[in-house]
């Protein structure tokens, strides 16, 4: 037998399997904690199983969603705190679901580095199942990949992808109409949109993300990196209520892209920009960035983080609701007979 000429190996290549092996052990207990009612097999296999029926459903419909958190990873690259990001992944998928009538039922990650350093990695993953627990769903699964060559060292990207369901004939937006009520769930900060204008004005401004927050205690960068805030289980909540017509996730787009969304054809909203205070973070932003008030509304969510289009005479409860459940609830328009979102007041 000849003598082999080269002794290569897969972590000479740069792959390390057995980080990767390190790294499912060291997330185990995260992820177990996150299981629910339906979750049949999870990480090991080479697919997740889930039984509808074991969940409590009849005859369902399957809601999926994905995303990911943007540029705000770069924020977390460059101060070394993961576990926000984490969350982020999974509330920017799970609110997105909520808004369809779907309750979140799992989740998957995808995780991808140029080389795998297992104790950020666990960080991240551990804030994912965070977020999958606190909105009720299974984190049964996911991808971390090893790729050489493609990241610089450190840097790493993330996408979430999650699948919910909810009884047939129970979708929306459903019922919209001409006098239906806003209510408008407060924000904790500017979640995971816009951060390539929030970058582009921190480094106008000459901090660094140590610097001290001009709005706020602590870091100018751990305030940045406050998650996205969970609203699956408030919303569930207003829509078992009833009264509920629809939901509107304001991410990308701020409330003037995302509140048509929702709306039917020849219908519109009227919102009172004075119905809430914008959270401090957004008003460094205008004043830091030099923002008009129409250019914070379409690209940032200004302090209203999920809009609920509801029956007027219904509003008083479901805010009642909401608030039991936790929320900062805002009456903040109506819809009317003219499409578009059509402003009043000022922010502040």
């Amino acid at each position: 037998m000849s003598e082999r000429k080269n002794g290569l190996t897969y972590a000479d290549a740069g792959v390390d399997i057995d980080a990767g092996n390190a790294l499912v052990d060291r997330i185990k207990p995260a992820v177990a904690a996150t299981s629910r009612p339906g979750v049949m097999s999870g990480l090991g296999g080479f697919g997740a199983l889930f039984d509808l029926k074991a969940a409590g459903f009849d005859d369902p419909v399957l809601v999926a969603a994905t995303d990911g958190v943007g540029t705000k990873l770069r924020i977390a690259i460059d101060t070394g705190h993961f576990k926000a990001v984490g969350v982020d992944l999974v509330a920017m998928c799970v609110n997105d679901l909520v808004c369809q009538g779907a309750e979140p039922l799992f989740f998957l990650d995808y995780f991808a580095t140029g080389k795998l350093e297992v104790d950020s990695a666990a960080e991240v993953i551990e804030g994912i199942a965070d977020g999958c627990a606190r909105a009720g769903a299974a984190l049964v699964g996911g991808e971390t990949a090893e790729m050489p060559g493609m990241y610089p060292e450190g840097d790493f990207d993330l996408a979430g992808f999650a699948v919910g369901a909810m009884e047939r004939g129970r979708a929306l937006p459903a019922g919209v109409s001409e006098g239906d009520v806003l209510l408008g769930l407060a924000s904790d900060g500017v979640h995971s949109n816009g951060y390539s204008l929030v970058r582009r004005i921190v480094a106008q401004s000459g901090l660094g993300w140590q610097a001290p927050c001009p709005w706020s205690q602590g870091s100018l960068g751990a305030a940045l990196l406050t998650p996205t805030r969970l609203y699956v289980k408030p919303a569930l909540a207003a829509i078992r209520a009833g009264g509920v017509h629809a939901l509107a996730h304001v991410t990308g787009g701020g409330l003037t892209e995302n509140l048509p969304r929702v709306l039917p054809d020849g219908t519109g909203a009227r919102v009172d920009k004075g119905s809430w205070a914008m959270p401090g973070v957004f008003g460094w932003l205008a004043g830091a960035g030099g923002l008009d008030e129409a250019e914070m509304l379409k690209t940032f969510n200004c302090g209203i983080g999920l809009v609920l289009v509801v029956a007027p005479e219904a509003a008083d409860g479901l805010r009642d609701v909401l608030e039991a459940e936790g929320e900062t609830v805002h009456r903040i328009g109506w819809v009317i007979a003219e499409e578009g979102v059509h402003y009043a007041g000022q922010l502040g």
